[in-house]
């Protein structure tokens, strides 16, 4: 697995190598110049490594999404991360209350995400290690900010990121077939 990703990307099971393709093409189409994609080991997750702001080209691929949700046949959700550091509680929350503070704003909501695969930690543990520290209000159901921490094994990617640049294409075709 890539050790140092800024992309998370779901996809169905089983179908990551397709996944792969469909990732490494959407971002060549995004003019990204170098593109790492890798497996995890773990069923329908993949890693990528970009050599551009995650978060803008997450922003361009909603807009691709919201334009033909249809055009994307593995992607199922990508997720942005802004720092990968070693799995180890004590530095999740160094990073996390450092992250917040510098990015969410002194009147806006956040929550905390914590998304756990392969780790003993638990996801009330990580929550209770940092929720004391953060002075903003917490705000579950529509928060301003979102500080996802995803721990895959060793490794734990962190990102402060509005609710949007978390982009679900199957959350944008259930919309789109509403409308």
């Amino acid at each position: 697995m890539l050790g140092n990703f800024n992309l998370i990307i779901s996809t169905y099971r089983n179908r990551e190598n397709d996944c792969i393709s469909e990732v490494w093409f959407t971002l060549k189409d995004l003019g990204i110049g170098k593109i790492n994609v890798s497996k995890t080991g773990l069923p329908g997750l993949i890693v990528a490594r970009i050599d551009k702001n995650p978060i803008e080209v997450v922003e361009k691929i909603r807009e691709l999404a919201e334009t033909n949700p249809w055009n994307f046949h593995f992607i199922l959700k990508i997720v942005p991360i802004e720092t990968v550091i070693e799995t180890n509680l004590d530095k999740i929350k160094s990073v996390a209350l450092k992250f917040a503070e510098e990015k969410i704003g002194p009147e806006e909501t956040y929550k905390i995400d914590p998304v756990i695969r392969l780790s003993t930690l638990r996801r009330s543990e990580v929550i209770e290690a940092i929720a004391p520290y953060i002075k903003n209000k917490v705000n579950l159901e529509n928060p301003d900010k979102i500080l996802r921490i995803e721990i895959i094994g060793s490794l734990t990617g962190i990102s402060v990121l509005k609710p949007q640049h978390i982009l679900s294409i199957v959350k944008i075709r259930r919309e789109k077939r509403v409308h």
